[in-house]
């Protein structure tokens, strides 16, 4: 089931912007389970689901694919042609393909087989927000084969506009393009940062980096760890984590990332030298971003001969991960003399797989919240996002759903 969408007819544009979404009499969550629609922080009402929504990015398959692909990705922007080509570079560097559509597909079948092992019967629709197979397409396929309630993983863990917000508004986009906005229900798993499985394949690749870099001959004290995830807005930053952490510089966004990096090293090689650090800004340079930007860092190293680069903010190998740190990073590495090495993403480690089903698991048996896995200082988060959180206020209000309105 689902397949039909897995390898669709591609359309060059995605869904429109929602004009509205459906409200019912009462309620504050819209597209909503009885559950959620309330909107409790944590809901502890045991769900029965009819399947899976994984929402991913998406990404094009062919040089024919990229620019319309990257209309996509900045739509409302006003972005020209000739400005999208430098980043198309990067995609037609790889023959226009990102591999974060053939990820996706393993992913979505080592889902399905640990959904089947942990007897959660629930078949796993496949919709991309920004490429073929579209979202709305994924809700089309599952209301013709009787779906009636969702439970939506995005392939994102932390809070922010575009890894969380946005998520949820197209998710109303494509509600609103299917025609099926008083028939469809979709809950939202919890941002998993903070989930064990999420954070053991960044642990098991910090403590191999650090083993081979002293076997290369670099002791603890030369060796430096850069977590790196993709820079926001500092506006953006600031609206991140339902205005938390206002404290913290690089607001919810920056201090999830410090969270899960602190127990990485915690577990993997206390004692040795680590930031946080950002990559793929891709806004006009009188736009301030969240740095220092991961070559910049690696320019700055003082004292060290060997580098460990941890792409804490990516799920898998996609295009940023190959290029900005396999490419560009590394290149900065080896013109500085850099001992280097860039540690695996999550992509189907056993661990990560496990963590997915969990979330879905502890919705479906209302699990309290004092039980759910969580191993960082923040969290577990909410299952319904506040009023106003990720925000986007450049862009405007739009449409979202799986959340309270701001």
């Amino acid at each position: 089931m689902s397949s039909a969408t897995d390898r669709a007819p591609r359309r060059d544009t995605k869904p429109p912007a929602a004009s509205g979404v459906h409200l019912e009499d009462g309620s504050l969550v819209p597209a909503a389970t009885e559950a959620t629609r309330q909107g409790p922080e944590h809901t502890t009402q045991p769900m029965s689901y009819d399947a899976v929504l994984l929402s991913g990015f998406g990404g094009p398959e062919g040089q024919d694919d990229v620019l319309p692909f990257l209309r996509n990705v900045t739509r409302g922007r006003g972005i020209p042609d000739e400005r999208l080509e430098e980043v198309a570079h990067h995609y037609r560097a790889f023959g226009g393909i990102s591999p974060i559509n053939e990820q996706n597909r393993t992913l979505k079948s080592a889902l399905l087989a640990a959904l089947a092992q942990a007897g959660l019967d629930l078949p796993v629709y496949w919709g991309n927000r920004n490429w073929a197979p579209y979202l709305d397409e994924a809700l089309e396929q599952a209301a013709q084969d009787g779906v009636r309630t969702m439970i939506a993983i995005p392939t994102s863990a932390y809070s922010s506009y575009s890894s969380c917000r946005q998520y949820r508004e197209d998710w109303a986009d494509a509600l609103e393009a299917a025609g099926l906005q008083q028939t469809l229900r979709i809950d939202k798993i919890r941002q998993f940062f903070s989930h064990p499985g999420f954070i053991q394949p960044f642990i098991d690749g910090v403590r191999d980096g650090v083993a081979a870099a002293k076997q290369a001959g670099h002791a603890s004290s030369a060796i430096e760890v850069l977590f790196s995830t993709h820079s926001i807005p500092t506006e953006d930053a600031a609206r991140s984590g339902a205005g938390l952490f206002a404290d913290v510089e690089g607001g919810g966004y920056a201090a999830q990332h410090l969270a899960v990096a602190e127990q990485v090293m915690t577990e993997a090689a206390p004692g040795i030298s680590w930031q946080l650090v950002y990559q793929s800004r891709s806004g006009p340079p009188s736009q301030p971003w969240l740095e220092p930007d991961v070559n910049d860092a690696l320019d700055t190293l003082d004292g060290r001969t060997a580098v460990l680069i941890v792409p804490l903010g990516f799920v898998s190998d996609h295009m940023e991960v190959m290029w900005d740190l396999d490419t560009e990073a590394r290149e900065t590495a080896a013109r500085l003399g850099l001992w280097f090495t860039r540690t695996p993403t999550p992509g189907t480690h056993p661990a990560f797989i496990a963590a997915l089903v969990d979330l879905v698991q502890e919705r479906v048996s209302g699990r309290p919240t004092p039980q759910r896995a969580n191993t960082t200082t923040i969290g577990p988060w909410f299952d319904v996002c506040r009023p106003g959180c990720c925000e986007n206020r450049r862009l405007g209000f739009k449409p979202a759903i799986a959340g309270l309105q701001p």
